[in-house]
């Protein structure tokens, strides 16, 4: 659930969810050398050695000395320590030390979509980062091929020339199309499925079968399951994927509240391709943001904004100034002296927000602030842009976050339920019932089914609509003991909604974000939980026999489907 989002920096890259672990046999346990003593009666005296047994005795022992001394020869030499070892502290170690070459894995715009470790895994990895070439274009019927390490906004720029896009889009473009499909990341669009549902083909690289190729016509029962395998059923080394036509969207944004989101939700849903609610908390605030398709005979609206950037961002800068001037004396660990010389002209909406809430992230009155002043921003900053779809549809995350992201059904597009907004507003309503610091936006958007057995929004029906809510809480310090009590926060929050709301709307945690509990009557209940909604049973009988000795298994995959215990 963490996701560091606000830096954009190029890193390490890695698949998610391509999981490979390097397969560690124990060395039978040595022998302990052991004395043969006596089996005669304590009362009769040993008999006393001879010369020539106290010299085996003797060779015996210096033969275990030679032993150790050449063992730990070859054990220094083999494994030499560094220079400046003397001059540190000695610490015992859990695990296995670490090779002096180690990479840093940075999750989310580091092009890992698996912010809980799902695609993370100790013992070894498969990095794909360099199998990224798009290897066909079929541009007549709009399919490309390509190999799973290539990211999304790589597949997109080479495929301009052909005049093709991909379908729908996550918040970012950094992740590699691997594990975006693995995991079954979306977009938004009422009509609109997951990103897997736009892979029509697939190679697998698995450890028992070699490369298998899968499809809708080749293996389909395996090819749905593993279409979202969770990097579980074998690498995805080749990815053969549905595009479309490449097309400019309008974006429109403006502010909103419950009463008009109610009255309109419906309409919504089925005129706009691309649609998400902003909910700002303890405000009546709902940001609404629509895309579409520019129109041929009316071309992009014409509009001119009522307020300058400047404007929009005013009433964040100065509530920024006002904590600076409230702690100008206070020593407070959230601000230093460079933060306080930085321009303030500089720093963007999400900068602005993180800096606010740096000063104290959990207290409850400053994030009200903070969420009001973003409303403010909002309001200001109604209006239309125009782009190109893979330019349009993504999304400034802020900085580091913890974040939940459920899916549950919400009727079909024919008939919405409107259970999706019943869940906000009880989730509103328990925030601050609760007094909980929950900092906005809550993100909220929906899409069609996927046929592929393991997505949260699995479904038989034709038009079966799927909502995805995000409830986050950012890290915008470095403290230690903050980010310590963020994260204990936060967690406490999604627990409350896990309580409260989970169960009630029949919703289920983002493949990316689910957590592994480490109580074991918590893990218990979640493994019962999922084998209710998901093919664990099928799930796992593929596993084995794709991947018999866990090979692609790691942490995650292990708690939540445990396999049957041999007898």
């Amino acid at each position: 659930m963490f996701r560091a989002a606000a830096q954009r920096a190029t890193k390490t890259t890695f698949t998610q969810s391509l999981l490979h672990r390097t397969t560690l046999q124990s060395s039978p346990p040595l022998k302990t050398p052991f004395r043969h003593f006596s089996t005669s009666p304590p009362s009769s005296p040993s008999p006393t050695p001879t010369p020539s047994s106290k010299e085996a005795e003797i060779r015996k022992y210096i033969g275990y000395t030679a032993l150790l001394l050449v063992s730990g020869l070859v054990t220094y030499y083999s494994f030499p320590l560094p220079e400046n070892a003397k001059h540190k502290k000695a610490n015992f170690f859990k695990y296995e030390p670490l090779p002096e070459d180690l990479h840093t894995i940075s999750n989310w715009s580091g092009s890992g979509l698996s912010p809980n470790g799902i695609g993370l895994q100790r013992n070894g990895m498969v990095n794909l980062a360099l199998m990224d070439k798009i290897l066909d274009v079929d541009r007549e019927n709009k399919v490309v091929r390509v190999q799973a390490g290539i990211r999304v906004q790589e597949l997109v720029d080479g495929i301009k020339e052909h005049g093709l896009t991909l379908q729908n889009f996550a918040s970012i473009r950094e992740q590699q199309i691997g594990g975006i499909v693995q995991v079954g990341a979306h977009g938004t669009g009422a009509r609109l499925p997951p990103i897997d549902e736009q892979v029509i083909s697939m190679k697998l690289v698995t450890p028992a079968k070699g490369t298998i190729e899968v499809s809708k016509e080749k293996d389909p029962e395996l090819f749905y399951l593993a279409r979202c395998g969770l990097g579980g059923l074998g690498v995805v080394a080749e990815v053969t994927i549905q595009c479309v036509e490449r097309h400019e969207l309008v974006e429109h944004t403006f502010v909103s509240n419950i009463d008009d989101i109610k009255k309109n939700h419906k309409k919504r849903l089925a005129e706009n391709k691309h649609l998400k609610y902003l909910w700002i908390p303890y405000t009546d605030t709902v940001v609404v943001v629509s895309c579409n398709p520019v129109s041929k005979w009316k071309g992009p609206p014409k509009f001119k904004p009522k307020y300058t950037k400047d404007e929009a961002l005013q009433q964040l800068r100065d509530l920024y100034l006002e904590l600076l001037q409230k702690y100008r004396t206070v020593d407070i660990k959230a601000k230093s002296s460079e933060d306080k010389e930085q321009d303030i002209s500089e720093l963007s909406f999400t900068e602005l927000r993180d800096k606010i809430l740096a000063v104290d992230p959990l207290d409850k009155d400053l994030v009200v602030k903070a969420n009001q002043a973003e409303a403010d921003f909002w309001r200001k900053s109604e209006g239309y842009r125009v782009g190109w779809n893979d330019e349009i549809l993504g999304f400034d995350c802020g900085g580091q976050q913890w974040v939940s992201e459920t899916c549950f059904p919400s009727g079909t597009l024919a008939k919405p339920s409107m259970q999706d907004l019943e869940y906000m507003e009880e989730l509103k309503q328990l925030i601050q019932n609760q007094k909980i610091p929950a900092p906005a936006p809550i993100e909220q958007r929906w899409t069609a089914r996927s046929m592929s057995l393991m997505s949260p929004a699995s479904s038989s029906v034709e038009d079966a609509l799927f909502s995805w809510v995000g409830i986050i809480m950012y890290l915008p310090t470095l403290d230690a003991r903050q980010r310590k009590e963020i994260t204990e926060e936060f967690f406490h929050y999604r627990s409350l909604t896990m309580t409260r709301l989970w169960d009630k709307y029949s919703s289920y945690e983002h493949w990316a974000k689910i957590e592994v509990p480490k109580d074991k009557d918590e893990l218990a209940a979640l493994q019962a939980r999922l084998k209710k909604r998901f093919p664990v049973d099928a799930y796992n009988e593929a596993r084995m026999k794709l991947d018999p000795n866990r090979i692609l298994s790691n942490r995650v995959i292990e708690k939540l489907f445990p396999l049957p215990q041999a007898n």
